[in-house]
């Protein structure tokens, strides 16, 4: 048994895709879904504190609890929670990737995009050295 979490939109035409993305890619039995609307605005902007330490809450427990080994977070053609175009996304899904990598370090951390005929992309991600 091998859990992993996502944080996604609430949008639901979404959330079948990343669950099969994730479990073919990474042999994941579970994925905890974290949802928001538009997750990776609001994990780059950090604006709204109460609703990113929501996510974060439900995280710990999904990495603590089910030992979660991968979060993904991602962002998606047609999102009404963050109407922001697709290359303005992806940079928000880069900083957020760069965030929770802070927050969990010995936790593979990855960033996805959906594009708008619901496929799912792994967002290349350069690390600093």
């Amino acid at each position: 048994m091998k859990f992993g979490t996502s944080i996604h939109c609430m949008d639901g035409r979404i959330q079948e895709p990343i669950r099969k993305y994730l479990k073919d890619n990474y042999s994941i039995t579970y994925v905890d879904t974290i949802t928001e609307p538009g997750p990776c605005k609001i994990l780059a902007e950090k604006v709204n504190v109460r609703v990113v330490n929501s996510i974060l809450n439900k995280a710990n427990i999904s990495v603590q609890i089910h030992d979660s080994k991968l979060i993904s977070i991602s962002g998606h053609y047609d999102c009404a929670g963050n109407p922001s175009d697709e290359e303005i996304q992806k940079a928000q899904i880069k900083k957020s990737v760069e965030y929770l990598t802070n927050r969990y370090p010995n936790i593979e951390i990855i960033g996805l995009w959906i594009d708008k005929n619901w496929q799912v992309h792994r967002i290349p991600i350069i690390t600093k050295t």
